[in-house]
């Protein structure tokens, strides 16, 4: 089994906790995630199985979308609600005017501070082991990019968003942002991640059924090939004597009326219908194997 699961990930679950139990569930070691959620954070979380977890790097940089739940009236240092408050609540009451002029100032590109209570690493230490050490921690802002940001609930002290923005977007942070705009502070209360890249919340599964489907031999039925993934790749079939060239090293030709000129990627396919690698194009119509699986 080589390719991906979607699981719904639970509430108060660490994104390695669910990747140990999905190695229980497969009954494989080789497994990992295609980008962390929080622990207090649902949705959609890729997991790759086997061989496919070479196919991460494609990944890392993959669009988002999620709803959240944002509420106002104090900062926190984790920009959520685990967090410990930075400054005193107060009653707060917004009117939607208001809210959708400091909304406009937060899509598009832009550079945004990560929270401090965060994975990202300084000097090889993630950000949240020094903060909780006491150490004042202020990483570098990063450019992202919020495609959309449109409001799905209001109430004058918590709305309601779905946001749907690039790979390295904090949306703590941007509660956080919007709370420091409004001038009343604000945390993170919810979030569910609905897509990540080419996977969405409608082909997620809970941990239940997928230890269901396993129980009766069906885990398959939840199981995305590596073949599948990748979509944007355009797809090459491949004989079986190319697949053993492909294994040596050696590049390889693409029909030029199949796969458009000038793609940079593409997907070589065994006679089986198999993932054999993926091809980084070198010449017009041929491709040398950069990942091989």
């Amino acid at each position: 089994m080589d390719g991906v699961i979607v699981v719904n990930k639970p509430e108060g679950w660490t994104s390695h906790d669910v990747v140990n139990r999905m190695r229980r569930i497969a009954g494989t070691r080789r497994a990992g995630h295609l980008g962390t959620l929080d622990p207090m954070a649902t949705g959609v979380l890729p997991l790759v199985l086997n061989r496919a977890t070479r196919l991460a790097r494609f990944y890392v940089r993959c669009d988002k979308k999620y709803e959240a739940l944002i509420r106002f009236g104090h900062s926190t240092d984790s920009h959520d609600r685990d967090g410990q408050p930075t400054s005193e609540h107060a009653a707060v009451s917004l009117d939607p005017a208001q809210l959708e002029a400091a909304l406009a100032e937060f899509r598009g590109p832009q550079l945004q501070r990560p929270p401090a209570i965060s994975a990202k690493k300084i000097a090889g230490v993630p950000a949240y082991k020094l903060a909780r050490g006491k150490i004042t921690v202020e990483l570098e802002p990063v450019e992202i990019n919020i495609y959309s940001l449109d409001l799905i609930e209001f109430r004058p002290d918590e709305i309601r968003l779905a946001v749907h923005c690039s790979g390295g977007t904090y949306v703590r942070a941007l509660a956080h942002d919007l709370g420091q705009k409004l001038g009343c502070g604000a945390w993170l209360e919810q979030l569910c991640r609905t897509m990540s890249g080419d996977f969405t919340i409608a082909g997620a599964h809970t941990l239940a059924a997928l230890e269901a489907l396993a129980a009766g031999g069906r885990l398959n039925e939840a199981f995305i090939p590596a073949s599948q993934l990748l979509p944007q790749f355009p797809a090459e079939f491949v004989d079986a004597v190319t697949v053993n060239q492909i294994r040596q090293g050696r590049d390889f030709r693409v029909s030029p009326f199949r796969v458009q000129r000038g793609a940079k990627y593409v997907k070589a396919i065994s006679p089986q219908g198999d993932l054999v690698a993926i091809g980084e194009v070198k010449l017009p119509n041929l491709y040398h194997p950069i990942l091989v699986l």
